[in-house]
């Protein structure tokens, strides 16, 4: 669409909500469509908070996040809403292997401010973190923890004062003919149309990608623990310790007062069970509070015996080597997909917005960002 029109975007998280605001600044009249809300509980990008970091091995994610924080920064100044907690990030390694030399190779190439702490160097910084076993650690003080739920909340409500609209419904895709979507079936019958159409529906992908192309992305399950920190003692909060990454036989991250639930965050990376975002039950499962009481008690020794504050299960929707999925849907030239957040697109919610609007718009085509994968990909791969 190269020129400017009627923009319908389905699902009002990171990718959907900044897609949304781009068209929008750009001069398109835009409709923002989610079922449950921005940041709802059920969402991908739902939560207190998401790590930001520009630790990658992939450089072009490096380039990506570092623009996703300049318009992190720039949306915050703007909003007036504190979106961004730059407390840093200290990547703990039990030996420097290649993937620690390349994440400092990229974040120097990058010009990230960065250092390596050794053992000592990091148990005088941390001690409340045990060292004993680590040969060291990135320090990466530009990194730090953002706002899930609000910033969702804060690019719809920028969208709507900047004279955009945004409805609460579920959709489904309507009429389609000659090679375009004509329009959008919402709950209660009626339809959106519209010139062109953006699905940022994250883990709800299969719905269009199964209905369309026969195919979608595997959607896993995921546990996320809050446990409480001792009274009076600020050792393990925000003030005295950086966002966290374990980089071990399994990856563990966690937040120091984790948003507005308070508390220490902890969670693990690692994939879980097939999930349906819908339907799937949400109880955190008693193997997964013990895995993160185990790591908890032998990581922060001092956190050994924390209560469970918080618990909540979300999920992770994988597209090809954790790249992000963005195309124009096969056989229609107006409908576009961005899915495929891996585990980690939050922090690139709005580089990801502003690549899509690029795409919708005309400016570049997809394929052209080598931080995004493409359907082609995917019925090659």
């Amino acid at each position: 669409m190269s020129t400017q029109g009627r923009v319908a975007v389905v699902g009002a998280g990171a990718f959907g909500g900044w897609t949304a605001l781009n068209l929008q600044r750009r001069g398109c009249e835009v409709v923002l469509i989610d079922a449950w809300g921005p940041g709802h509980v059920r969402a991908s990008s739902g939560g207190a908070t998401r790590v930001f970091r520009q630790s990658y091995e992939n450089p072009d994610m490096v380039r990506l996040a570092g623009r996703a924080r300049q318009l992190w920064m720039e949306e915050q100044e703007r909003s007036r809403r504190r979106l961004f907690d730059p407390m840093g990030l200290v990547w703990l390694a039990p030996k420097r292997s290649e993937v620690e030399q390349r994440l400092l190779s990229n974040l120097t190439n990058a010009s990230v401010p960065h250092e390596w702490l050794d053992a000592d160097q990091l148990a005088v910084a941390y001690p409340q973190i045990r060292t004993d076993d680590l040969e060291g650690a990135i320090l990466e003080p530009g990194a730090g923890a953002l706002r899930a739920r609000e910033a969702c909340q804060v690019v719809r409500d920028a969208l709507v004062t900047e004279g955009g609209s945004y409805q609460s419904s579920w959709v489904e895709p309507g009429t389609i003919r000659s090679g375009r979507m004509d329009d959008l079936r919402l709950a209660d019958g009626s339809r959106v149309t519209a010139d062109a159409f953006v699905f940022a529906v994250g883990p709800w992908q299969g719905a269009v990608l199964d209905r369309l192309l026969g195919w979608s992305l595997p959607v896993t399950r995921q546990e996320i623990f809050v446990f409480g920190t001792p009274p009076g003692d600020d050792r393990f909060g925000p003030g005295r310790l950086p966002v966290w990454a374990y980089h071990g036989a399994r990856f563990w991250y966690g937040v120091p007062g984790d948003g507005d639930v308070g508390g220490f965050k902890v969670a693990d990376d690692h994939r879980g069970p097939a999930f349906d975002p819908t339907t799937g039950d949400r109880t955190p499962s008693a193997q997964g509070l013990d895995d993160a009481r185990s790591f908890l008690a032998t990581r922060f020794p001092g956190m050994a015996d924390a209560p469970l504050i918080a618990a909540s299960v979300c999920q992770y929707t994988e597209a090809i080597d954790g790249r992000f999925l963005a195309d124009r849907l096969p056989g229609l030239n107006n409908a576009w997909i961005v899915t495929g957040g891996s585990g980690h697109g939050f922090k690139h919610g709005p580089a990801v917005g502003e690549t899509v609007a690029s795409f919708v718009m005309g400016d570049q085509l997809p394929g052209a960002e080598p931080a995004f994968s493409t359907c082609s990909e995917r019925r090659s791969g």
